[in-house]
């Protein structure tokens, strides 16, 4: 398939959700974060913070998760298909907490290629924290660094995205796609 996988990535609160909600409002594909959901199942089983308490299951899952997602965008055909993150995340988040990636992520990750990245940098006036969320701003800056770096790593070319509203931050990623 030649599905154009586009990826919007971003340290926690920098506006990524928003701007694949106003994508989806457009009518564009796109697959949703799914380590909120990875965190709700959890608290379900009695676990709090599953990144926190067992950081490796919690990647293992996001990892599995974003795997299938990465596969199922194939079933759109020619369609752009937009993530709300993509597999690199897994390990640059294992990275700032200091785990060692296991051999099997690093596979993937080298076989499961993007066309393009946008990533979005911390925005402190934007920044929320939730009952999901545990960062602090200036952990944000930390993991926004460990992003790059995986990216980089990996041969992306990473596309900054400008601090604007919504809509025009859209408009920019659009442009840049030539859609």
């Amino acid at each position: 398939m030649n599905t154009k996988k586009i990826v919007i990535t971003g340290g926690p609160g920098t506006g990524k959700s928003t701007l694949i909600n106003e994508l989806i409002k457009r009518g564009h594909i796109c697959l949703e974060e799914i380590s909120r959901q990875v965190t709700l199942d959890a608290k379900k089983d009695g676990v709090d913070q599953l990144f926190l308490k067992n950081p490796l299951l919690f990647s293992e899952l996001l990892l599995k998760g974003r795997q299938k997602q990465f596969v199922d965008a194939d079933l759109y055909g020619t369609k752009p298909v937009f993530f709300d993150r993509g597999l690199p995340d897994v390990l640059a988040y294992m990275d700032f907490i200091g785990d060692e990636c296991p051999e099997n992520f690093i596979k993937t990750c080298n076989n499961s290629k993007y066309h393009t990245v946008f990533i979005l940098k911390p925005w402190e006036a934007i920044y929320t924290s939730d009952n999901e969320r545990y960062e602090n701003f200036d952990q944000a800056l930390e993991i926004h660094e460990h992003l790059v770096k995986t990216y980089e790593k990996y041969n992306y070319t990473l596309i900054d995205v400008p601090f604007d509203t919504v809509e025009n931050r859209t408009n920019f990623i659009l442009k840049a796609l030539n859609m």
